[in-house]
């Protein structure tokens, strides 16, 4: 097995930071353990790299001849091994050996083909995505049907000025992309991989619900009217235990840190969709409650809601959030190595992307969630970014953690 070199610093000169990571990667390479040859880099920078991208991509790009495919975009923080840089400028690469015919680049200049077209077969994919892109949700779900399993993984670039995002396929000679630097704005991009290539990913959810799950009854465009029959603002106000009319300024902000899960679902029966521990489960998607229809009773969320679907109110929980992070940790060591069985692969790398919402000091302390991943699973290689929305499987979610680990055979 074959470790993927990896590398992250940071620095006021995202120039000296790469070189620092690059410093990094080159003596992992030369040791006994890691891969060689690695074909693949992935790349993430802070939104204080921004203006410096291209420079940075075409740095490494020089630097590492043998890296022939990049993918990458930036967040508004990185993180490398079980450090994270939050709010500073720094960047994480990782470098991945595949074999060549099992992963494709893909971009808006070069999209990813249809299953099976050009001897392709796509089985998943990361993604890298534009959340101001328009209709970026249907982008998301029209690439899922494009992959032969409909799961993908990744996030949504989060910067405070331009999201960029990195595409190279072939040094530059990926059908369709052309003369393209590398560096694209706006749209989807990321790397399509092939049943060859093993991988395991997993959601944890960062909210713990606050009462029981709804039926939405009755919904217009983005307001859910009614919930198990009754008016959906009042079962929000009686679960809160809160009043309008009494005192309002105590109601509004026990909502303001009030969300809303919300879950696909059209088959008939009680509702439930919630773990034995309480927590939501991977199809739970959550989203902001974005105003009060006093006149119609409803309450409106940052989603279009239709009737059937199902929903729970919650909070964010720093306790839920840890004990479900180190939930998928463990369904990730259990997958690898099945009790009472030897075990036939093991992690080369590791990927994870976390909600901007969740990063800093949320879990307790700085790099208090990269810690509890490293302690998880092991001292691994791996890199990830701060996203303003994390994707997994068909969905964009919220206050979400989506981990990937790529296989590598003992």
């Amino acid at each position: 097995m074959k470790l993927f070199p990896t590398g992250h610093a940071t620095h006021p000169q995202a120039r000296m930071a790469a070189l620092m990571a690059l410093a990094q990667v080159r003596a992992q390479m030369s040791a006994p353990g890691y891969a060689s040859a690695p074909t693949l880099g992935l790349l993430y920078i802070s939104d204080h790299y921004v203006d410096d991208a291209q420079e940075v991509l075409d740095l490494l790009g020089a630097e590492l001849p043998e890296i022939t495919d990049w993918s990458g975009t930036v967040g508004v923080g990185v993180c490398g091994g079980s450090a994270e840089y939050f709010d500073q400028p720094a960047l994480a690469l990782m470098l991945l050996e595949l074999p060549s015919d099992q992963y494709r680049v893909f971009s808006g200049v070069a999209p990813l083909p249809r299953s099976g077209a050009g001897g392709f077969s796509a089985k998943t994919a990361l993604v890298h995505a534009d959340g101001t892109a328009p209709d970026v949700a249907a982008l998301v779900a029209e690439l899922a049907d494009r992959t032969a399993s409909g799961y993908l993984f990744g996030g949504l670039a989060a910067s405070r000025s331009t999201s960029v995002q990195f595409a190279v396929g072939g040094d530059g000679n990926l059908a369709g992309q052309g003369a393209a630097s590398g560096v694209f704005a706006g749209g989807l991009s990321g790397v399509a991989f092939g049943p060859g290539v093993a991988l395991i990913s997993r959601v944890t959810q960062g909210c713990q619900p606050v009462g029981p799950v709804h039926r939405i009854t009755e919904a217009a465009d983005n307001v859910v009217l009614a919930l198990d029959d009754e008016p959906a603002l009042e079962r929000l106000l009686n679960i809160l235990e809160v009043s309008l009319t009494a005192d309002p300024q105590h109601a509004i902000e026990r909502v303001r840190v009030t969300l809303a899960g919300l879950m696909d679902d059209e088959r008939p029966g009680p509702a439930t969709a919630l773990r034995s521990t309480g927590h939501f489960g991977a199809e739970t998607r959550v989203r902001h409650i974005v105003g009060l229809d006093g006149t119609r009773h409803g309450v409106a969320l940052a989603e279009h809601v239709e009737s059937g679907m199902r929903l729970a109110f919650c909070q964010r929980n720093v306790q839920a959030a840890r004990a479900d992070l180190v939930r998928i940790c463990a369904e990730i060591r259990e997958e690898l190595a099945p009790e009472g069985a030897a075990p036939t692969h093991a992690i080369a790398g590791a990927l994870y992307v976390s909600c901007s919402g969740r990063g800093g000091r949320h879990f307790g302390g700085d790099s208090a969630e990269l810690r509890i991943v490293q302690h998880a699973l092991g001292d691994v290689p791996l890199v990830g970014f701060f996203a303003g929305g994390e994707i997994a499987h068909a969905n964009i979610y919220g206050y979400t953690g989506v981990l990937t680990v790529f296989l590598a055979e003992l």
